[in-house]
């Protein structure tokens, strides 16, 4: 199986590749969830990310994996975790069904072909965009109970919504849109576009009587793909989770100093100012495992899944047949 519309190999529908897409992120969503908690985590401490800084709540990976056990349990590493499912569930969704349809509509109204890397990196980046707009408010809702420590200030996901809508009005659930449609589109361009090239270095690389455990050349095509594409977009994604948290300053007080931000230009001010260049890439470490874990499974369980769906179709269509 090849991600995009492919005339000779496709099999899967507009349709079946969201549910594909649903399925792959849900699955995917159970494994990263610790990774994503402990890279917000980072990315919203103000202080540097250093054993040397008395103020510094979390210094590395495993201080902070072992603090946030003894304070919070087991169950902090999936704060979060069922807006985090909505949001995966319906970005997959969307993101694979627009891919699949803009490569397809790429192949039939232009002359470009629609495996070559380069309409993968902008009809990837478009349909990216699609699912962001679409799914914003679950990840405003994902990043703040991620956030949050004890005691909690949104005791369920209803309580949330109601006491944001209240306090903060509906625009709440937008913030940080704008740096994160900025970053989205080079990010989801870079990842299908890499995967696209990685896959067809492999094709060319591995002699075909060797070719065996695909999935596997997927899963590891995908991890080098997310870790090229968030390395290369990482200050946007740290910009985005700042400012989703703003007007939720009281439930940061004990993890240390908390800043407000005016918006974008005043963000990317402030953090040049207070943490200089370095304070851009904060969280990157755990950032990057999860890239790679994520995107990895992502493109691993959508081949699987459309895989599976196109056996479904055939064993249909030759019972039809025989009947």
């Amino acid at each position: 199986m090849v991600v995009g519309y492919d005339p000779e190999a496709k099999c899967v529908s507009t349709a079946e590749a969201a549910v594909a897409g649903s399925a792959s992120g849900l699955v995917t969503r159970v494994f990263i969830s610790p990774l994503d908690v402990i890279k917000i985590r980072f990315q919203l401490q103000i202080e540097q990310l250093s054993s040397r800084n008395p103020g510094a709540k979390y210094h590395g990976i495993l201080q902070a994996v072992q603090r946030i056990f003894q304070e919070e349990g087991l169950a902090a590493f999936w704060k979060g975790h069922v807006p985090a499912q909505f949001l995966s569930v319906g970005y997959g969704a969307v993101q694979f069904m627009a891919f699949e349809s803009l490569t397809k509509l790429v192949h039939n109204v232009t002359s470009y072909d629609a495996r070559d890397s380069f309409v993968h990196f902008i009809c990837g980046g478009l349909a990216a965009c699609t699912a962001t707009v679409a799914v914003q408010p679950v990840d405003t809702l994902r990043t703040r109970f991620a956030a949050q420590g004890e005691p909690k200030i949104y005791r369920n996901l209803r309580h949330a919504v109601v006491t944001m809508y209240q306090t903060e009005g509906p625009r709440a659930f937008y913030r940080g849109l704008t740096p994160t449609v900025v970053a989205v589109f080079p990010y989801a361009g870079l990842q299908f576009s890499f995967y696209n090239i990685l896959q067809q270095f492999s094709e060319w690389a591995i002699p075909a009587e060797e070719k065996k455990g695909g999935n596997i050349k997927n899963l590891v095509c995908g991890s080098c793909a997310g870790i090229i594409s968030k390395t290369l977009t990482y200050p946007f994604d740290l910009i985005k989770k700042r400012l989703q948290v703003g007007g939720f300053e009281h439930a940061r007080a004990a993890f240390g100093q908390v800043r407000s931000y005016r918006g974008l230009l005043d963000c990317v001010r402030q953090i040049m100012r207070e943490e200089g260049p370095r304070g851009f890439f904060k969280g990157l470490s755990p950032s990057l495992l999860k890239a790679a874990a994520s995107t990895g499974l992502i493109f691993f369980w959508y081949e699987l899944f459309c895989s599976l769906l196109c056996a479904l179709k055939s064993t249909d269509s030759a019972m039809r047949k025989e009947g």
